[in-house]
């Protein structure tokens, strides 16, 4: 049994839902988790203790196919050597996705030791085929012009604080190559205003596009209605932007 909390796997916060004291606000082994920017709390410890809580496939945010991000991968015509990189990558299945496709060159990044262990145990012997990074993003230290593609699936939407968004757009627009690609999912304008205890920032690929800043340009974008293992819908927005 977990000696976490459940609440950390409530489905996100929808506009006009109230929080009770089930809500976030708790201390997990006396951390004091839900500050987005760092200023209380530990992100590290925050996500690994998500993780500890429940199995990936009942947490709120699984998907069993990752199918919105392999209909726009397939549209930027990736090879199977593109160099791409999942940001938040965690136990998503996505790796699991482009591996079966003939993938040869991808990276899982993410803060929790804990969700990559999950996709590392699911892989089994095609673990070492992938390159795992545990870190941040918003300091992590990835090599120059890299990746031909970028992928985040709600990570961005985390950043309250406009400082990490900041270095995470430096951090993309590094690592990308001139003319690479990110893909950026995020809540939607009308999606859950709270997620996993944390306040988030909601996007139109617009909104989206101006916070990243100038070293990238829209290039398209799609909506997505995501249902929840809880049986909740969430309103997420994937955009496509290019690194100048």
């Amino acid at each position: 049994m977990s000696v976490y909390p459940t609440l950390w796997d409530e489905a996100c916060q929808q506009p006009g839902d109230q929080w009770t004291a089930r809500s976030p606000r708790m201390d997990i082994e006396g951390m004091m988790p839900p500050s987005n920017d760092g200023s209380r709390g530990d992100s590290k410890a925050h996500w690994n203790a998500v993780y500890a809580s429940k199995a990936p496939t009942e947490l709120s945010w699984y998907q069993p196919q990752p199918a919105r991000s392999l209909e726009l991968l397939e549209q930027l015509g990736i090879r199977p050597d593109s160099a791409i990189i999942d940001v938040g990558g965690g136990a998503s299945t996505l790796v699991d996705a482009l591996l079966d496709r003939g993938a040869n060159n991808v990276t899982v990044l993410d803060i929790s030791l804990a969700a990559l262990e999950h996709a590392r145990a699911r892989l089994g012997a095609r673990v070492s085929t992938v390159t795992w990074i545990e870190s941040d993003v918003t300091n992590a230290e990835l090599p120059e012009g890299a990746y031909d593609v970028w992928h985040d699936r709600a990570v961005f939407h985390f950043l309250t604080n406009a400082d990490d968004r900041r270095r995470y757009a430096e951090v993309a627009a590094r690592a990308l190559r001139s003319g690479g690609a990110a893909i950026i999912a995020t809540f939607a304008p009308n999606g859950p205003t709270r997620c996993s205890g944390l306040d988030v920032v909601r996007y139109d690929s617009e909104s989206l596009a101006r916070t990243l800043g100038h070293e990238f340009s829209l290039d398209r974008s799609l909506d997505e209605l995501h249902h929840t293992p809880g049986g909740v819908t969430q309103a997420f927005t994937y955009t496509v932007l290019r690194r100048r």
